[in-house]
């Protein structure tokens, strides 16, 4: 099963592939039994059966959980070498006893002589061509699968047919084959031959391996580097045994090579199941080395008082004895299963955190924590450092921009900010990206740069999901206070510039007519005793400055808070601003009435905002203000037939976020809906709970 397809639904797992494992273990208890009877070494065996056990368990659990073809196979070599061990030693035990004829004798030599044919030549030829998803690269590979099965099968009935003699685990120990041919003998095929198109087939399926590495990337890339180091090591293994073997090594150093050769073939798969999480097997083998473990350090605890206490308290009462070992097996019991807990851990999960650990110190630092400098760095650590990544990032969303809030470790390259679509995360180049929602908004983005050599799997990626599900009203609590900030920076820049103005306007305007004003005062004086037309022409003049001072200062005034919205409330106040403006305004008042000073004020502060905006930008023909009560709450919309812009990839502008932090203030909202050629429409409301 390819890593990609685990997120999809999984079949329940079944137990009978650990019924074969179970029947492997009988098998090698009763071979060990035969080996010791025929005063063989046990030695030599120990490897091998250390070796095929491993076959036994790695495709128990495979094939318990993905109903892959591989752990079949690797259950399949289990089985039939285990059968073919005990084959071979009850051949040997048989005709030590006398027994050289009959079926029973017969089918175990033939068995034994099989086995290696049938048991686990096939889980060498035909891993490399299935690993690591159970199924060839394609058709054009069928050929060779079929030829690696053909070949085996016809060695299998060459050895039956072609053989005079079949012996057990010993030469000495033969007997005569009744399904002999003796024509057969015509046409003898040299060994040389037979290992060549063996060797040949080998090399054949390494070649698909190859071609499948090529062609791989990410997860599958890595597992296949470890069956391919195994199956090297196999061959390597081979010519080492052969030449250790002529210069006159021992059986059993022979033993160990080749059984750690063998060995090699499930622990690679092995390593590729828990390192890369093949098939979420961790939990299920993290269980599996905790009960192993215990069951080990039980049995041989209680083997070791047993032997201690039967030494020391003989002839006393067994049941005393008995008592104290069960008593202390009790209280080491606990600090064995934190013991055994911890291997599994750090073979399972390594120097990582389990999941779980994870999801519970990210929920109690971040749910301590306030500052929002504080929570961001903390959920970037927790985040890199539970699934191994090379760096980790929190992003945050700011209106329509993705910015990256804080990054682990601190020397992580920078990133820049991204823009946001719609409601839709961007892509995050280089690196796996979840979102962060809340309500159903997003809010932002965590996200990983996983290494080269440990790359993203399906239970890391479920790991940042949970991760960003938690994040959720952690962000939006940041959100809100970056947001705060953000607003309480824009007020005071607001306050300073709106300062600026009233300072400008008033020197510009009103205190320059008072200054002028003020001297033409003078020169009326000096002139009315010696020219009084002149005099009276001078102060009518002045009359009319002065009544120009005052407009300017009432408009000044209305900048600040018009009168007559004090007045006469919204819809006279902007009746007469649309009268003053350039862009014909229509203003559809609906009989909104009166709202507290605060309200009418914001409302009438966005209109004006609004109108400005169609006046320097829309190219309108005309403009709608509408104001309207809808169940108390106060909504206004600004509306023309201008040229329009695409609302989604424009950004806020001073003026929209004047408007909007004026009507946020009071619980309100705003919002722009355009499109090119299609004008605009401002609408804002204001709810009434929030109206005093």
């Amino acid at each position: 099963m390819s890593p990609g397809s685990s997120a999809q639904m999984r079949p329940r797992p079944v137990r009978w592939p650990w019924v074969i494992v179970l029947g492997f273990i009988a098998l090698a208890v009763a071979g060990s039994i035969l080996v010791v009877a025929n005063g063989e070494s046990m030695a030599e065996q120990v490897p091998f059966i250390i070796a095929f056990a491993m076959f036994g368990v790695v495709g128990a659990l495979i094939t318990s959980r993905a109903r892959n073809r591989i752990g079949a196979l690797l259950l399949w070599g289990a089985g039939m070498t285990a059968a073919g061990f005990v084959a071979g030693e009850a051949t040997t035990y048989l005709v030590d006893q006398g027994t050289t004829s009959g079926a029973a004798v017969v089918a175990t030599a033939l068995f034994a002589s099989v086995g290696w044919a049938v048991g686990i030549l096939p889980v060498i030829m035909l891993l490399p061509l299935l690993f690591p998803d159970g199924r060839l690269l394609s058709r054009a590979w069928r050929p060779v699968a079929w030829f690696a099965i053909g070949t085996l099968a016809f060695l299998a009935v060459a050895v039956v047919v072609g053989e005079p003699t079949l012996a057990g685990s010993v030469e000495t120990a033969s007997v005569e084959n009744p399904f002999y041919i003796p024509a057969i003998d015509r046409f003898e095929i040299s060994d040389a031959l037979v290992d060549a198109i063996l060797l040949g087939t080998l090399v054949a399926a390494i070649a698909s391996l190859v071609v499948r590495f090529r062609r791989a990337d990410g997860v599958e890339r890595q597992q296949i580097k470890w069956v391919a180091f195994s199956v090297t090591y196999l061959a390597v293994s081979i010519v080492l045994s052969s030449v250790l073997t002529s210069l006159g090594a021992s059986n059993t150093v022979d033993s160990i090579i080749s059984g750690a050769a063998f060995l090699s073939i499930p622990v690679a798969i092995g390593v590729s199941v828990l390192q890369y999480r093949l098939y979420e097997l961790d939990v299920v083998v993290k269980k599996t080395l905790i009960a192993g473990t215990l069951a080990l350090l039980v049995i041989g605890g209680y083997a070791g008082l047993v032997w201690l206490f039967g030494a020391v308290a003989s002839g006393r009462e067994n049941s005393a004895s008995l008592f104290v070992i069960a008593l202390l097996l009790g209280i080491a019991f606990r600090p064995v299963t934190k013991f055994a807990r911890r291997v599994a851990d750090r073979l399972v999960y390594g120097r990582r955190a389990t999941p779980y650990e994870v999801l519970t110190d990210f929920s109690e630092r971040v749910g301590g924590a306030y500052a929002t400098e504080g929570v961001l760095g903390r959920m970037a650590t927790i985040l890199g450092e539970g699934v191994g990544a090379e760096a980790a990032r929190v992003w945050l969303r700011v209106g329509q921009e993705l910015r990256p809030a804080s990054s682990w470790p601190a020397e992580a390259p920078a990133a820049g900010t991204l823009r946001v679509g719609g409601d839709v995360l961007p892509e995050i180049a280089g690196e796996t990206a979840v979102e962060v929602r809340d309500g159903g908004e997003l809010l932002g983005a965590l996200s990983v740069r996983m290494p080269a050599n440990d790359p993203m799997t399906p239970a890391k990626e479920r790991l940042v999901h949970d991760l960003a599900s938690q994040a959720g009203l952690v962000l939006r609590n940041v959100r809100l206070v970056e947001e705060l900030r953000a607003s309480q920076r824009r007020i005071v820049a607001a306050q300073d510039q709106e300062r600026r103005r009233l300072e400008r306007n008033i020197h510009d305007g009103a205190q320059q007519q008072l200054v002028a004003l003020t001297v033409k005062m003078r020169l009326a004086r000096s002139l009315a005793s010696k020219d009084a037309a002149k005099t009276e022409a001078m102060l009518e003049q002045m009359q009319e400055e002065t009544q120009t001072a005052l407009e300017d200062l009432r408009d000044l005034a209305r900048g600040i808070y018009p009168p007559l919205l004090a007045d006469q409330g919204l819809a006279a106040a902007l009746e007469a601003q649309a009268r003053k403006s350039a862009v014909p305004v229509i203003v559809e008042s609906d009989d909104v009435g009166r709202y507290p000073q605060e309200v009418e004020a914001a409302v009438y502060f966005s209109v004006l905002e609004a109108l400005q905006n169609v006046a320097k930008y829309a190219e309108a023909q005309h403009a709608t203000v509408a104001l309207a009560q809808d169940n108390g709450d106060l909504a206004f919309s600004v509306s023309d037939d201008g040229r329009g812009f695409a609302a989604v990839d424009a950004g806020r502008g001073s003026g929209f976020q004047g408007m909007a932090d004026r009507l946020g203030a009071l619980g309100g909202t705003v919002a722009i809906t355009s499109a090119p050629g299609q004008g605009t429409m401002v609408a804002g409301r204001i709810p009434a709970a929030t109206q005093g």
